[in-house]
């Protein structure tokens, strides 16, 4: 009788699926100051970020975009209306949600695994399975190399690209992320699009992503909320029906994209436009960059 042929066990990569949120807002007002000095900041704002979508959100600068990133992060409360997470009211900041913000947060002080195994550690889980984590996020970001390297000795993408593995590595249902890319260059940026859509496409979690560039909002996004100007509410939401995975290059000539992209460059220059008129440089600035755009358009 002939043996039965031994099989090996080959350990995997941990998978980098997570179980995914969903967030709703109803209804929500900020206002800030008391009495003749209130200002009203986001106003009768709705929207949903659905569960497994990389909802991107573009509006004029100033107009309440990152006041509405601390109301979901729980940071602040609404003075009114409702958020809420799978059903239940948001109440405070909590490991469910977690934000990459503009600046680098990264400890200099710290290597890049350990930047990465920052959270694990702090909860006391400094278990085999987080550092096996550890290891399958730094090959995704692609900074294995670059492990014992200190931030001030990686590039701004990479510090990027490490402060994204450090948010993944706590399993978050809803990854929320203000203009993570800003003040990147150009080619840099680029490739920052194309490392975090990988990731998200890989994990299928939640993502808010916060954003002032169309190119950008338009490559990542599966749903686009464009917000009107201060106080800000959801001027239009664009279903970006472009199939994954997308390619910068192919972007380029797709018809739906571009369609997608003059439609929401009329929206965003029409709340440019008032808030121009409130003496906005930010919105001379985009003004102007539309206006050069459409005369390029049509030649």
């Amino acid at each position: 009788m002939t043996a039965a042929p031994k099989t090996t066990q080959v350990a995997s990569s941990p998978s980098l699926k997570v179980q995914a949120g969903e967030i709703k807002v109803t209804g929500v007002h900020k206002s800030y100051g008391e009495g003749l000095f209130t200002k009203a900041v986001v106003e009768d704002c709705s929207f949903t970020i659905e569960r497994s979508k990389l909802t991107v959100m573009i509006g004029p600068s100033g107009c309440g975009k990152s006041t509405l990133i601390r109301l979901l992060a729980g940071f602040e409360k609404p003075t009114r209306g409702t958020i809420t997470l799978d059903g239940k009211p948001i109440t405070g900041p909590g490991k469910d949600r977690l934000v990459v913000f503009q600046e680098s947060a990264l400890f200099p002080w710290m290597t890049t695994y350990d930047n990465i195994m920052y959270g694990p550690r702090a909860r006391g889980e400094n278990t085999k399975e987080a550092r096996t984590l550890a290891e399958t996020l730094l090959d995704k970001v692609g900074l294995r190399a670059f492990r014992k390297k200190y931030p001030a000795q990686l590039s701004g993408g990479m510090q990027r690209r490490a402060e994204l593995a450090r948010a993944m590595i706590n399993n978050p249902q809803i990854m929320i992320l203000d203009e993570p890319f800003r003040g990147l260059d150009a080619m840099s940026k680029e490739l920052m699009w194309e490392y975090y859509a990988g990731l998200y496409e890989e994990s299928g979690r939640t993502n808010f992503f916060v954003t002032t560039d169309i190119d950008e909002a338009i490559f990542l996004a599966d749903r686009l909320l464009i917000m009107t100007n201060v106080p800000t509410k959801v001027r239009a939401v664009i279903e970006v029906d472009i199939p994954r995975p997308r390619s910068l290059v192919h972007m380029v000539d797709d018809d739906r994209a571009n369609a997608v992209k003059m439609e929401a460059l009329s929206l965003l220059h029409e709340e440019a436009m008032k808030s121009f008129a409130g003496g906005s440089k930010a919105a001379a600035d985009f003004v102007d960059a539309y206006s050069k755009r459409r005369r390029v358009a049509a030649e």
